[in-house]
């Protein structure tokens, strides 16, 4: 039988506080703001899964998950996570799904990293091979091509980057050229070399679940529960990267919304978002104009997608995400500083 524990019933700011004080609530994901009260018990055994509500005492009393839930996650990539996050995203590349061909060219993805940073984005993430549904791989000459430029004069800058490739090649040339953290949808399980190579290289690693290549990956996806097989894929691979060197301190998990998974399949992640956290790691979420957000608001383009991705970056960001992946920054940030600021009119602000 396997056991998971989902954190219900969220409390925000003061409320949060005082809850954890008085031992009635427990830190999400070790946020200072805030805190659940009950939790649900899933347990699976076979094809069966029985679930039922406790309160935090009683959670607290014997849950072994509890303490990876509660526990306060370290700096990652010299970022504190004691609020989100922002990853902007600048994909070099002639075919991604929202941007593709606008940034194909090296100065035009460096002045749009800058505006994003300028914006307000935390992390910038450069990709130069394209991972949307029906895509094909390039080969990593042609990706480094692309991204290379654009990491060195970015990190020259001052940036924060982030690499977002399944090759090792990729991440080691990247790194050389500045990167700070690898951001691989593979979670390091594409090539053989990824998993040694990027504990070698020493940075953060962000895993994200997939099911299948992106060539196929929207083929029929299936799950028993989906948000417990993304969350055992998870936690098989952070335990493979433990073994090989990389402390889960310097992991983020990404249940990769949009990566075969049916729009059932994505707002059941959506709406357990919080169950990530008994993982232990820095939750990263990244819907951004994705298709998914279009069949909830009925825009069929892309980049007519903003309301409805800031609407689930807030909704991410108040179920404990850390860190936002998104193309629109500025729209993003000032949503975030306004929920933000009601849930925790005595925090500190985005």
């Amino acid at each position: 039988m396997t056991s998971y524990l989902r954190p219900l019933s969220l409390v925000y700011g003061p409320d949060a506080r005082q809850a954890v004080a008085a031992g009635r609530g427990g830190a999400l994901g070790g946020s200072a703001f805030i805190a659940f009260t009950q939790a649900e018990i899933i347990e699976r055994r076979g094809g069966r899964i029985a679930r039922h509500v406790i309160s935090y005492a009683e959670a607290r009393e014997h849950h072994p998950l509890l303490d990876l839930i509660e526990r306060k996650r370290p700096d990652f990539a010299g970022l504190a996570m004691d609020r989100p996050k922002l990853m902007g995203i600048v994909n070099v590349t002639p075919d991604s799904f929202s941007d593709g061909g606008l940034l194909a060219d090296r100065d035009q993805a460096i002045a749009h990293g800058v505006r994003l940073a300028a914006e307000g984005a935390d992390i910038l993430d450069i990709g130069g091979e394209s991972t949307r549904p029906g895509s094909d791989a390039v080969p990593a000459s042609r990706e480094l091509e692309r991204i290379l430029p654009v990491i060195g004069a970015l990190a020259g800058q001052g940036h924060c980057v982030s690499v977002d490739t399944r090759k090792a090649a990729v991440m080691t040339a990247a790194v050389a050229a500045g990167a700070d953290i690898i951001n691989d949808v593979s979670a390091l399980g594409f090539e053989p070399a990824s998993l040694a190579t990027a504990a070698r290289l020493g940075r953060p690693v962000v895993l994200m679940h997939a099911r299948g290549d992106p060539k196929t990956m929207q083929d029929n996806p299936a799950y028993d529960d989906v948000a417990l097989d993304v969350f055992d894929m998870l936690a098989g691979r952070i335990a493979r990267c433990e073994a090989a060197g990389i402390a889960r301190q310097h992991i983020a998990i990404d249940p990769g919304i949009g990566f075969g998974k049916t729009f059932a399949h994505n707002l059941a992640l959506l709406s357990q978002l919080t169950l990530f956290h008994g993982l232990g790691a820095v939750l990263l979420v990244g819907l951004s104009r994705k298709a998914f957000t279009g069949a909830l608001t009925g825009e069929k383009r892309a980049g007519d997608r903003v309301f409805g991705s800031v609407g689930g970056a807030v909704q991410a960001a108040l179920n404990g995400a850390q860190i936002l992946r998104v193309h629109d920054v500025r729209a993003t940030r000032q949503a975030l500083t306004v929920a933000l600021a009601g849930a925790d009119p005595e925090g500190s602000g985005l």
